[in-house]
Formats: structure tokens, C-alpha cells, sequence
């Protein structure tokens, strides 16, 4: 059979591009460099522990590994991670933090899925629908956008001299699906496989650049006035900067 066949046959692609990819990793530099990311990074290190029981060895804990693994992308100091991780596992405090998942719609027909760490949810989420209704959005309810991604792990390879046979390898290596961003390749996977194609790649020669799990939309949404474009990534932008937002997705496009 045709190689170039097989490859088509097996790479499951994603019409579309996300405007906001890079936008959002040129922000993540910003804020690393400015250490905005660092409390972010130990309050999600900290729920990590909790919501894994209390389990402090990241071998043990995926979800602990993951967050450990992007604060060590931003080079968040290993002191810093190690408190984080023993604030997890000690006593709980009168204001303990909770994971809570907010959906909602954006300008032109995208939506917008941001994932927080709060103490205090009904603020949270006042902060959430302010910042959409100022944009022309609006708050949604639980499970209103949510079946629109799927979680899957995510891989990123700096993209310098490779080609189509990389291409081909990384699909032995475990890739179900490649998009090339500028400077990048980003590389998904099932998500419980997530460190092991981080580890394939790694041994394959690739320069792994971050590995974590996310929240990919199944259909992008391309807006194409200019102004509408500019409104949506005001609100992307501001909702990443919210204190107390971790992530935020998007089918943008």
C-alpha cells in the first residue's frame, strides 16, 4: 500500500486552525517571564494533590505529574513546586479551593471553556459573565459547550527541519493527530498516553517543548470580521488573566 495513503488513513485532521493557539503561547512567554504564572501553577500543583487523595508522588498521581511537568516548562523553581505539593498534602484550610468548569459563547458563534481554581465560586463566576457580557458573550450553563471538545492529551515538538517522513514516524510513535503552528508541532494523543508519546518522542530525537492534557474542540468556527476577532480575543485575553482561571479553550478559529 502507498505510504502517503496510510498516513492519510491513520491521521484523524481537524478542519481548521486556531487563531488563538498562538496567541495564547506567545502570552504564556509574557506571563511566564513576568512570574504571573507561578501562583496559578502552585494553587493548580496544590488541587492536584487534594484531588488525588492526597497523593503526593507525581509517579502515582497523573494528574500531579502533568501540572508539575508545566511548571517546570515555565521553570517555576523546585522549591516552589515542593511547597506547593506539602500545602496539598497537609491539613485543609477553612478556604479550601475547588475546580469549577465554566462554559459560554463568544461573538461571531464561538464558544469558550475556562477551567478555575476558586475558593469562592459565586465570585468566580460573576467574574466570568462580566467579562462575556462585556464582549458581546454571554455565560452559559454546565454542559452547554462542553460537548463540543473532547479532552485528549497534547505533545508540542519544535517544528525545525521536519518533514512528511517525521510525519509518518510520529504516527508510530502515537499520534493521532498533528497540527503544525509556527515553531511547532502539536502532537495529540489519548490522554491516559500522553507521557508515554511524550517519552516515545523524546527517544525519537524530538525536542519535546510542553506535554499536558486539554480540551480540544471537534469543530472550529472561523470569524471572519476583523472587528469580531478583535472582541473575542479581548475576552480570551481577559479571562486567561483572571486570577483565578487556569485554563482557557476555544473553537475560535
Amino acid at each position: 500500500m502507498n505510504q502517503a495513503k496510510v498516513y492519510h488513513d491513520k491521521i484523524k485532521f481537524v478542519s481548521g486552525h486556531s487563531k488563538w493557539a498562538t496567541i495564547h503561547r506567545q502570552k504564556e512567554v509574557k506571563d511566564a517571564k513576568r512570574g504571573a504564572a507561578f501562583t496559578k501553577l502552585a494553587a493548580a500543583i496544590t488541587m492536584a494533590v487534594r484531588e488525588g487523595g492526597g497523593v503526593a508522588d507525581a509517579n502515582q498521581n497523573f494528574k500531579l505529574r502533568l501540572t508539575i511537568e508545566r511548571a517546570r516548562q515555565f521553570n517555576m523553581p523546585k522549591e516552589n513546586i515542593s511547597r506547593a505539593v506539602e500545602k496539598g498534602s497537609g491539613a485543609r484550610g477553612e478556604n479550601d479551593l475547588e475546580t469549577v468548569m465554566f462554559e459560554g459563547f463568544l461573538p461571531g458563534g464561538a464558544v469558550v471553556m475556562a477551567e478555575a481554581l476558586t475558593d469562592n465560586k459565586l465570585r468566580t463566576a460573576q467574574s466570568v459573565r462580566m467579562l462575556l457580557d462585556k464582549g458581546g458573550g454571554n455565560l452559559g450553563g454546565s454542559g452547554s459547550v462542553g460537548y463540543m471538545f473532547s479532552q485528549q492529551g497534547e505533545v508540542r515538538i519544535a517544528s525545525g527541519g521536519l518533514g512528511e517522513e517525521d510525519e509518518l514516524k510520529m504516527i508510530d510513535l502515537g499520534a493521532e493527530d498533528i497540527v503544525k503552528e509556527d515553531g511547532e508541532w502539536v502532537i495529540y494523543c489519548q490522554k491516559e498516553k500522553t507521557f508515554e508519546v511524550k517519552a516515545n518522542l523524546e527517544r525519537g530525537g524530538y525536542r519535546v517543548v510542553g506535554a499536558e492534557l486539554t480540551m480540544r474542540p471537534t469543530v472550529m468556527v472561523e470569524v471572519g470580521d476583523k472587528s469580531v476577532q478583535e472582541r473575542i480575543e479581548k475576552i480570551l485575553g481577559a479571562l486567561e488573566d483572571l486570577e483565578d482561571v487556569q485554563k482557557v479553550w476555544t473553537n475560535y478559529a
